[in-house]
């Protein structure tokens, strides 16, 4: 068994199964202790996926939406460039393994034929995302009358993954809520210096600035 597993139901999965072989009396190898691969948190780095989720709140800007959609699908560097290639890759390693012995029975023809139309579905998705890249400048950043939003259904289901594990999932250093990690993601932001500049130095002493009216809108 792996030192790690991607996902907590992977190790679960993991641990059912040992469980099994253990209750069959099946012999079992040593294993290390199950473990689980933890994501860093989004400020580690801006231009992972869930910093740019993170990112990509109600209130960003058009101009911060279209950085985020333009990193997303950047050539070469682009997750979403990257998981093609992998799809690819996966549909290749298949593809040399090919046989046709057994025409009406060739599971890995399908194998293959799968990953095919997952790299076909992914280029159609590259492309509407270039598309919406160039159209979201043209949306207003200003929010409109929520009496809308009932004829529009919310595509997003899933929070980050920090959020769902809690403060486990992070170092005790970094910040734990989704607020916070929406600020932090933000200000590591390689577009933030665009939007903020350095308090002066030199700045006159004078009365304590008040708190803000309000507290963060939270996600």
């Amino acid at each position: 068994m792996p030192d790690h597993y991607s996902s907590i139901g992977e190790a679960v999965g993991a641990a059912m199964a040992h469980n099994i072989r253990l209750a069959h009396g099946e012999p079992t190898s040593p294993e290390p202790p199950l473990q689980v691969r933890h994501l860093p948190p989004p400020s580690a780095d801006p231009y992972s996926v869930p910093a740019m989720i993170a990112r990509l709140t109600e209130d960003a800007t058009p101009r911060e939406v279209a950085g985020i959609l333009e990193e997303i699908n950047g050539a070469l560097v682009g997750a979403l460039p990257q998981l093609s290639e992998l799809v690819a890759a996966a549909a290749d390693w298949t593809r040399l393994r090919l046989t046709f012995d057994e025409p009406h029975r060739e599971p890995v023809f399908e194998t293959w034929s799968r990953l095919a139309a997952a790299h076909v579905l992914l280029s159609d998705v590259e492309e509407n995302l270039q598309a919406a890249q160039d159209l979201v400048t043209s949306v207003p950043g200003e929010l409109r009358d929520p009496r809308f939003l009932d004829q529009i259904p919310a595509l997003r289901t899933h929070e980050l993954l920090h959020d769902v594990l809690g403060h486990g999932a992070v170092p005790d250093d970094e910040p734990s809520s989704a607020s916070d990690q929406q600020r932090a993601a933000r200000s590591s932001s390689p577009h933030a210096s665009a939007h903020g500049t350095a308090p002066s130095a030199a700045a006159p002493a004078g009365p304590p600035t008040p708190p803000p009216a309000s507290p963060p809108r939270s996600r």
